[in-house]
């Protein structure tokens, strides 16, 4: 995926389409994320670049609690693209 203001915006997509409300703020995570469950609030930080919102992005989507049908086509291919990608990293782990 290239590290685009397109890609990121495609990216944002999803868990917004999912419910989710997507807000950028200052914190101290260490992942550069947090998730709010109850809320669907899903806090990333705001000093990120680009680059950094693109990759703390694709670790979070699959921690998601995300339904694909009421996704776009588009946020589907893509959603299922970073799932599948997530299946061949734990597989090619050793155990």
């Amino acid at each position: 995926m290239k590290y685009t203001q397109t890609s990121l915006d495609k990216l944002e997509a999803i868990p917004e389409e999912a419910g989710y409300v997507l807000r950028y703020e200052r914190g101290t995570f260490q992942s550069g994320y947090c998730i709010l469950e109850e809320r669907k609030v899903v806090v990333l930080n705001k000093f990120l670049q680009t680059e950094g919102r693109i990759n703390t992005l694709i670790d979070l989507i699959p921690q998601l609690d995300i339904n694909p049908g009421i996704l776009t086509e588009g946020s589907k291919k893509l959603h299922a693209d970073i799932l599948s990608k997530l299946v061949i990293e734990e597989n090619e782990k050793p155990t």
